[in-house]
C-alpha cells in the first residue's frame, strides 16, 4: 500500500532564483529567509525517502480538466514568458512518473471526476514547477515529479475532489509519495509604481495590503494547529476573497489527498512570512505517514 510521506505549502517566487548578490540588495543585506527554508525542507525531504513527487503547480492553468503531467522525461532550457528579463536560461533535466500519472485518471474516471493525464512532448513547463526541481534539487539524485495542473473553471470543492483522487490512486501503488503545492497563500501584486514600506523588500509590511497579512498569519496559525476544517470553512468568505494564487488550488488539492476536512496534520513553519510584489510567501511542512 502507498502512503503520502510528507506535504509542504512552498513558495516559488522568480526573485528565489537571482543570485545571492542581488536578492541581498533586495533584503538590504540580508537574504530572503525562504532561501533558508528551502535547505531546511531539503532535510524533511531527505528523512521522508520519497519514491516521486507530485507538485501543484498554480501556473499551468488549464479548462475543463486537472491535467497530470504524465511524461517520462523533461529536459530543455526555461525562459519564463512573464519575467524573462530575469528568469531566463534555467537548464533542467528531471524524471516524471507516468504510472503514477495514469493512476491518477483511472481513480478519478471510477469516480466521475476531471484528471486526466497528458504526456505530450512540446507542453511547456512552468515556473511552479521548474523552479522547485532546482531548489529542492529533484534533478540530483533523480527524484520523480508529478506535475498536477491548476483548471481555472472549478469551484473549491472540485479541486478537493481532485485531491482526493490523487490520495486514492497514492494508496492504491506502492510508492512513497511527496506533495508539493507550489505557490503563495494572498496573491494580489503590488502596483507597477509602488513604494517600499520597509527597506528590506522580502519584509511582510510590503505584502499588497494589511488586511492580507492579517488574513495570511490566521491561515498559518489554522495550519500550524492542523485546523484544516477551519480553513476550508473560511473559504468563500475570506480566502476566495483575497484570492490565495489560482484560488487556492494548489493547497486544496493537497488537502484533498490529505483527507481534506478530517485531517487535522498540523503544520511547521520552515521559513518566515516574506512579501514577493505584494503577495504572501511561506514554506510549511505537514508530516506524513514514515
Amino acid at each position: 500500500m502507498g502512503t503520502i510521506v510528507g506535504a509542504a505549502l512552498v513558495s516559488h517566487h522568480p526573485g528565489l532564483m537571482q543570485c545571492e548578490e542581488f536578492r541581498r540588495l533586495q533584503g538590504a543585506g540580508e537574504d530572503s529567509d525562504l532561501i533558508a527554508g528551502y535547505a531546511r525542507l531539503r532535510a524533511k525531504i531527505a528523512e521522508a525517502r520519497p519514491d516521486v513527487a507530485v507538485i501543484f503547480d498554480t501556473h499551468w492553468f488549464t479548462t475543463g480538466y486537472h491535467l497530470v503531467d504524465g511524461g517520462r522525461q523533461y529536459s530543455g532550457m526555461y525562459t519564463s514568458d512573464e519575467m524573462p528579463w530575469y528568469l531566463h536560461g534555467v537548464p533542467y533535466d528531471y524524471r516524471g512518473h507516468p504510472a503514477l500519472a495514469r493512476a491518477i485518471e483511472t481513480v478519478s474516471r471510477e469516480r466521475g471526476g476531471y484528471n486526466r493525464v497528458i504526456a505530450h512532448p512540446d507542453l511547456g513547463r512552468q515556473y511552479p514547477t521548474i523552479n522547485l526541481v532546482k531548489h529542492l534539487r529533484f534533478e540530483e539524485p533523480a527524484l520523480p515529479v508529478v506535475t498536477v495542473s491548476s483548471c481555472q473553471n472549478c469551484e473549491w470543492p472540485h479541486f478537493l475532489k481532485s485531491g482526493e483522487a490523487i490520495g486514492e490512486a497514492i494508496a492504491r501503488s506502492d510508492l512513497r509519495v511527496l506533495l508539493i503545492a507550489s505557490g503563495a497563500l494572498s496573491h494580489k501584486f503590488n502596483g507597477i509604481d509602488w513604494k517600499p514600506n520597509h527597506p528590506r523588500i522580502f519584509h511582510e509590511s510590503n505584502v499588497s495590503r494589511p488586511e492580507n497579512i492579517a488574513s495570511d498569519k490566521g491561515a498559518i496559525e489554522l495550519l500550524r494547529q492542523g485546523r484544516h476544517d477551519q480553513i476550508l470553512e473560511r473559504w468563500d468568505s475570506e480566502y476566495r476573497r483575497l484570492p490565495w494564487e489560482a484560488f487556492g488550488a494548489h493547497y486544496l488539492q493537497m488537502l484533498g489527498a490529505l483527507g481534506g476536512a478530517q485531517c487535522r496534520t498540523p503544520g511547521e513553519t520552515l521559513s518566515a512570512y516574506e512579501n514577493a510584489r505584494g503577495t504572501g510567501n511561506i514554506h510549511m511542512w505537514f508530516q506524513g505517514t514514515p
